[in-house]
């Protein structure tokens, strides 16, 4: 077990991506932390994951609760080996459409939540004194531009960036910073991506989502499962000669 004896805390890991990367890190051996900002939802998907799991509650937008969260995981378990900053919003919209309000929200979950509970997590990982493992959660959506998602195409693209900045700071304390770049994710997301899309560009449900499928070039939808071994990887000893990287996880849509 790669990750045995180690402490996690996923941020958004009641459900979808961050659920699937809890239950790979329970299976390599490690205890998680499951942030959320709806603890009951963090509570209940803890329960079904067993002992290794317990839930957290943070809202990655209020550093009180995520301070709090930082000491609830070393009360707990008393370490912080690895954060993934998973927590994300989505939002669509014509260029002209764009408003303050998404643009703030996006901003701050997207951005400023990986921003600062990376530094929460990085200090108490310096205070450690035996350095960490960051991953944040890109997208392949950072790496381009898409006509009806300029808001959240720059969130994760200042991701990426905000990536190897931590990580060239961060590898003096032996903390590894990279980030996971993620394709098209079947599950309750792309459901809110597809109605969007939906609603923009007059298709039928569903309609987006098997023209986008059909363009990649693995000929499928990525599961969280298709991104758990990159999740591992990063948080274990084999990565510790590695920062400041993006993996694309994402089926072939993206070569860089």
């Amino acid at each position: 077990m790669r990750l045995k004896g180690k402490s996690a805390l996923i941020t958004g890991a009641a459900q979808g991506i961050g659920r699937g990367f809890a239950q790979a890190y329970i299976r390599e051996g490690a205890t998680v932390a499951i942030a959320d900002i709806n603890l009951e939802a963090a509570e209940q998907t803890a329960a079904d994951l067993g002992d290794a799991a317990y839930a957290v509650h943070i809202d990655v937008c209020n550093q009180e609760t995520i301070d709090a969260g930082i000491e609830a995981v070393v009360t707990k378990a008393g370490k912080l080996d690895i954060l993934i900053n998973n927590a994300a919003l989505f939002d669509a919209a014509e260029t002209v459409d764009i408003t303050r309000e998404s643009y703030d929200k996006l901003y701050a979950v997207n951005v400023g939540g990986t921003i600062f509970t990376l530094q929460a997590a990085a200090k108490q990982m310096i205070k450690q004194g035996h350095g960490g493992k960051i991953i944040n959660m890109a997208s392949q959506a950072g790496r381009r531009g898409e006509s009806l998602v300029l808001v959240y195409c720059s969130t994760k693209a200042a991701v990426i960036s905000l990536t190897q900045s931590a990580g060239l700071n961060l590898i003096k304390h032996g903390i590894n910073v990279n980030a996971i770049a993620p394709g098209v994710v079947d599950g309750e997301h792309w459901k809110h991506v597809d109605s969007m899309f939906a609603k923009l560009e007059g298709k039928q449900p569903g309609q987006k989502k098997a023209e986008v499928e059909a363009n990649v070039p693995a000929g499928r939808f990525a599961t969280p499962d298709d991104l758990t071994g990159m999740a591992i990887f990063l948080a274990s000893a084999e990565s510790d000669y590695i920062l400041s990287q993006t993996y694309n996880v994402d089926g072939g849509q993206w070569m860089s």
